[in-house]
């Protein structure tokens, strides 16, 4: 059973059904964040002794009235997570039942569309859950029939996630890209990829590689080019492929980045004062250095 579910056709059925949930999780995570934001912002508004110590004088009354109203607002609040509450039309609150949320073919049934109130439902549902499959039957093809393959699949999906929220959000959560780093470490400390020293001066590597970029920039300019975020993301990727593959990572991002920017400027898509985030072409640059292998990419750039 374990031998059919780790051949090109088993991972990518299941792709399809971690896609459906990758889906889930890039529209659900961004708004837990930005709860927990506002909760934070209560929190700090209510905290009168530390009001009195950053302004030297007590809080006015309108900040503790604005503190017990967003307190309260959040406490309405229906529960959100990643798997509760159940999936509903944002358009009309229609329960979207299990028929209805099968993979792909559940979209190509309803024609793209609610099946209660007709609203579009956007291509980018079964796009993600193709290219989810996509990539989990290549990561079968690359490694083989063994069980780490499964756990390229998890890193795989992680970035993809990613991807997904940094595009729509800029923002690329703690929530993902700490575990996608710890989780290489403790990978390479079982010895399930890469010797343990190499996962440790990757993610060395990766964060201040970026990070000097980053200060580099602003000191410049007096502007930020990147967020933190970033520096953690490419951290993660060089714990998992190593310190080498940090510079083949970076050039493949930057180049792929260029071109998507480029091509939505002269299509009007990337408007005035906005920029593409970053994270994607990280994260793409990734998935490519795992799918082709270190030593190929490095001979693409002659190393």
């Amino acid at each position: 059973m374990l031998d059919l579910l780790l051949t090109p056709w088993g991972l990518g059925l299941l792709g399809l059904l971690v896609g459906s949930f990758l889906n889930v999780v890039a529209h659900r995570m961004p708004l837990m964040l930005e709860r927990q934001w506002w909760a934070d912002v209560a929190g700090h508004l209510a905290d009168a002794a530390s009001f009195e110590r950053v302004f030297s004088r007590k809080p006015p009354a309108p900040v503790e009235q604005v503190a017990k109203a967003l307190e309260g607002s959040l406490g309405s609040l229906p529960a959100l997570g990643l798997a509760r509450p159940a999936s509903r039309c944002p358009a009309c609150g229609h329960r979207i039942r299990w028929y209805e949320n099968i993979p792909v073919v559940s979209w190509l049934a309803l024609r793209g569309r609610c099946s209660a109130c007709k609203t579009p439902i956007g291509l980018r549902y079964p796009f993600v859950e193709l290219l989810t499959a996509a990539l989990f039957a290549a990561v079968a093809w690359r490694f083989g029939p063994q069980p780490l393959a499964l756990m390229w699949c998890a890193v795989v999906a992680v970035l993809l996630a990613l991807t997904l929220i940094d595009w729509d959000t800029t923002v690329l959560p703690d929530a993902l890209t700490l575990p996608l780093l710890w989780g290489a470490l403790v990978a390479a400390a079982l010895g399930w990829s890469l010797p343990l020293d190499q996962a440790v001066w990757g993610a060395v590597a990766g964060y201040l590689s970026l990070w000097s970029v980053y200060w580099l920039f602003k000191l410049t300019t007096g502007k930020e080019g990147m967020g933190y975020g970033d520096f953690k993301l490419l951290a993660a990727l060089g714990a998992w492929l190593s310190w080498q593959a940090i510079l083949p990572i970076i050039l493949f991002a930057s180049v792929l980045g260029a071109i998507i920017g480029i091509g939505m400027k002269f299509s009007g898509a990337l408007r005035e004062g906005r920029y593409v985030p970053f994270g994607p072409f990280l994260a793409g640059g990734g998935v490519g250095v795992l799918l082709f292998g270190l030593p190929t990419v490095l001979g693409w750039i002659g190393w």
